[in-house]
């Protein structure tokens, strides 16, 4: 008797783990991508890029544009150490684009990620998403000179060249 009921149960536990797991999946994936995000860069990688801005301390702003041709506009800009600047965000194309500031080696790596889990939406201080016909602001504290890149991380777009660096003296 316990072993038909057992049988009997298995198809609806079977179902009921497929659909635990089916949940939890794209949740986890989101987990991952912001531990990525917040830890992937190392502390040294992270202090390198700088931090978080405040709008109200911005020093200058940048009007940077982003069209379909995988393009950034400007693709260079320089500021100096200790600079807030406010990007301003347009995105000029037909698709969603997104300005991602980070080291080319975290840029790239994310950019991978990216290409496995397409739908994953930036919520970080270091970039904004931003849809067909939008504009959005992205404000940042360059704390040390060298070199701080960005890149916009949808799907093929970074393989496609949509890469600019921030050259802070």
């Amino acid at each position: 008797m316990m072993r038909s009921f057992l049988h009997r149960t298995a198809p609806a536990q079977l179902a009921l783990g497929t659909l635990v797991l089916a949940l939890a999946v794209p949740a986890l994936a989101d987990d991952m991508h912001a531990m990525h995000m917040q830890h992937g860069q190392g502390n040294a990688a992270a202090t390198a890029i700088g931090e978080a801005g405040d709008d109200a301390l911005a020093t200058r702003t940048v009007d940077v544009d982003m069209r379909d041709t995988m393009r950034f506009s400007p693709a260079t800009i320089t500021v100096r150490r200790g600079d807030t600047v406010r990007f301003v965000v347009t995105n000029n194309g037909k698709v969603r684009h997104e300005m991602t500031l980070g080291t080319a080696s975290a840029l790239a790596e994310h950019a991978k990620m990216m290409q496995q889990m397409p739908d994953m939406k930036h919520a970080e201080a270091n970039a904004v998403t931003v849809d067909p016909g939008q504009r959005k602001t992205l404000v940042w504290h360059f704390t040390q000179p060298g070199t701080v890149e960005f890149a916009c991380l949808e799907p093929g777009h970074f393989e496609a060249g949509m890469r600019g660096v921030v050259n802070v003296r």
